[in-house]
């Protein structure tokens, strides 16, 4: 949205003294929006009051406007993000007032579990689930499991070289473990799907992005601890996608199709990493 069009829009909303408020706002990424978010906050812009906006990591975004008050707007743009997204969702904006806080969006995904929340949990792909104990081969070629690394909080990310919108946001995820892979209780899992890990393997060197390569059996599906095998689609709906597990393997964010804005995750993994109770005699 240009700079023009977003005058006329602030203006039709309520006046220019919203331009330099709001018309910023729609022209700097906003966190965990893709060009279809920052369109959509654009259209709330021309929207009637009283209206909200709202987010969530990952990517997804609500807004509702015309409704009975500032408090009811962003009670139904909240209703409508939760129903959408797998986590937790926080206000952007009410009519004419930013209201995006920093602090508030890296708890997003609090509360955590602690250890006896996390010893009652069921084994699912849902926030609040137990992850399945994957088996897989590490970037150094040795056997290991999920669970062995708990302790750590881990970001498992299914992909494909194969797959356009892999390829499309790699580069990005590759800069965020560059970032955050230095940390020794953070754990990146890249895990190749429907190929063999030599073809991820190359396509990586031949792009010079350097992550961690797991080997969880290529084309065959997933292969657990216990010996059963997952169909792929069991774990990953569609490619890419993405679980992020605390420290118990208890899953944190879960989101399938590319993440709208990789760099918006890290406040709230360094969140995790600060706060998410570790596991006992650890």
């Amino acid at each position: 949205m240009g700079l023009p069009n977003c005058r006329k829009r602030a203006a039709l909303a309520g006046g220019l003294s919203l331009f330099a408020s709001l018309c910023s706002a729609a022209n700097t990424p906003l966190p965990a929006l893709d060009g279809a978010g920052r369109a959509g906050f654009a259209d709330y812009l021309g929207a009637a009051p009283h209206r909200a906006f709202a987010i969530a990591p990952g990517g997804t975004w609500t807004w509702r406007a015309e409704q009975d008050s500032p408090e009811a707007a962003l009670e139904a743009a909240l209703a409508d993000c939760r129903r959408r997204a797998r986590s937790a969702c926080v206000a952007y904006a009410i009519d004419g007032q930013l209201l995006f806080d920093a602090r508030q969006w890296a708890r997003a995904w609090r509360p955590y579990a602690d250890g006896l929340a996390a010893s009652r949990a069921a084994e699912g792909v849902a926030p609040g689930m137990r992850f399945p104990d994957l088996a897989y081969r590490d970037a150094q070629g040795r056997a290991t499991r999920l669970s062995a690394g708990q302790g750590r909080i881990r970001v498992v990310h299914f992909w494909g070289s194969w797959c356009p919108p892999c390829q499309r946001e790699m580069p990005e995820l590759a800069r965020l473990h560059a970032e955050l892979g230095g940390e020794s209780q953070l754990q990146f899992l890249f895990i190749p799907v429907r190929e063999e890990a030599s073809r991820a393997r190359a396509w990586l060197k031949q792009r010079g992005l350097r992550v961690p390569l797991a080997d969880a059996g290529g084309p065959a599906g997933f292969p657990l601890a216990d010996g059963r095998t997952l169909p792929d689609r069991n774990l990953a709906p569609v490619f890419p996608t993405t679980f992020v597990l605390d420290r118990h393997g208890l899953v944190l964010f879960a989101h399938a199709g590319p993440v709208a804005d990789w760099a918006s995750l890290a406040p709230l993994l360094r969140d995790a990493l600060a706060h998410a109770p570790g596991v006992s005699g650890r």
